[in-house]
């Protein structure tokens, strides 16, 4: 592990150091998880293997054709507008 120096504002270090003591971690802690979370938040766009991909999602249920959907939906409105039995 490297050890750094680094300076804050003293009212970010004030706000960082009470964050930190309320959660009971140490600043240095809590500082290496605030970069791990900035870090995967923002990647280096030179380090993707390969860019990024539409998710595909698997999911069961009624599938629907784009072509019916509107009769669909017209159906279930009449269906949802009838008085109950």
């Amino acid at each position: 592990m490297t050890r750094t120096q680094i300076q804050l504002p003293d009212e970010l270090y004030r706000r960082a150091k009470a964050f930190a003591e309320r959660k009971e971690l140490s600043l240095a802690e809590m500082t290496r998880r605030g970069l791990e979370l900035f870090l995967a938040r923002y990647p280096d766009p030179e380090d993707s293997s390969g860019g990024w991909t539409l998710p595909v999602v698997r999911s069961g249920g009624v599938k629907v054709p784009l072509d019916r959907l509107k009769d669909f939906s017209h159906e279930d409105e009449e269906f949802r507008s009838r008085p109950p039995r």
